[in-house]
């Protein structure tokens, strides 16, 4: 025996044009029918959380499935899978396509040459299916928004639930982050960490989806929005305290990744706080909050 429920969506253009849209949602559990041999023209997630099967693809070799693992069903490959027919398995999927997939599959979230990815923990993505699957109600006026919105928010939790990457980054990307505003060159970190460039870039390129280059980049500016935003140093000095002794270069840097030049953004962004901006993160959970009369 087996049971599922599942329900299909049909977005319009606009909503097309928010990069990535939901076109299906499904819960199933218990010993499956075989799925295919098929080809899909759009993505398809199918996250199992419990029991085990097989998939094929079109090299005919097959992969045995062990939960929690990911299924990745990309267009035009062909692919046939199964649940063991004396275990079953209990499975979410969620149908998806939009321009925004091809952004995700370059920074690796979405891999079409590893269709089986073995998770570390299948609760969180079955969480956001969960939500879509709440948001499917026909009657729902946000539905297309809603549930796009969520297959953004499963791309990410599924990048985290990787069993082969740590959810937040490796050692190397920490040390990276931590030594980022250094006047260090990519050659240097590689070298701190006994590797070669080449093989900083692999890392990096696979936990973060992107070269060690724009990885550190997006840290210095990141840094030296707020010290533009939350002091009054001049640019030079904001320049030296994310590594750069050139701040002509910076200035220049700045301008075209961030299209405003420093002292544009300092005039824009720029506030004086009481008390001073704090370096701690604010717990999600227990916010500051204005204390009522």
């Amino acid at each position: 025996m087996y049971h599922t429920w599942m329900r299909f969506f049909t977005p319009g253009p606009a909503h097309h044009r928010l990069g990535l849209v939901c076109l299906g949602v499904g819960l199933q559990h218990g010993a499956l029918p075989t799925v295919g041999p098929r080809t899909l023209d759009h993505h398809v997630a199918v996250v199992i959380s419990a029991g085990g099967g097989w998939y094929r693809g079109p090299d005919g070799r097959r992969t045995t499935v062990t939960a929690p693992a990911l299924l990745w069903l990309t267009p035009g490959v062909a692919h046939h899978y199964a649940p063991d027919p004396a275990t079953g398995w209990d499975e979410g999927f969620v149908d998806f396509t939009g321009p925004a997939a091809a952004t995700y599959t370059e920074l690796g979230y979405i891999e079409p040459d590893r269709p089986v990815v073995p998770l570390s923990d299948a609760a969180a993505p079955r969480g956001v299916i969960a939500r879509i699957t709440r948001a499917a109600r026909r009657d729902n006026p946000l539905l297309e928004v809603e549930t796009a919105a969520a297959v953004h928010e499963l791309l990410v939790s599924l990048r985290r639930a990787r069993a082969d990457l740590a959810p937040d980054g490796d050692q190397v990307l920490k040390a990276l982050a931590r030594d980022a505003c250094t006047p260090m060159t990519v050659a240097d970190h590689a070298a701190r960490h006994g590797m070669t460039a080449a093989e900083l870039r692999t890392a990096v390129r696979r936990g973060a989806g992107c070269s060690p280059k724009d990885y550190l980049l997006g840290i210095r500016l990141g840094r030296a929005k707020e010290l533009l935003a939350a002091s009054e140093l001049p640019v030079a000095a904001v320049a030296r305290r994310v590594g750069y002794d050139d701040p002509a270069y910076f200035s220049r840097l700045f301008t075209r990744r961030v299209g405003m030049p420093p002292v544009r953004f300092r005039a824009q962004q720029g506030r004086a706080v009481p008390g001073g901006w704090s370096e701690q993160v604010p717990d999600p959970d227990d916010p500051p909050i204005i204390e009522r009369a």
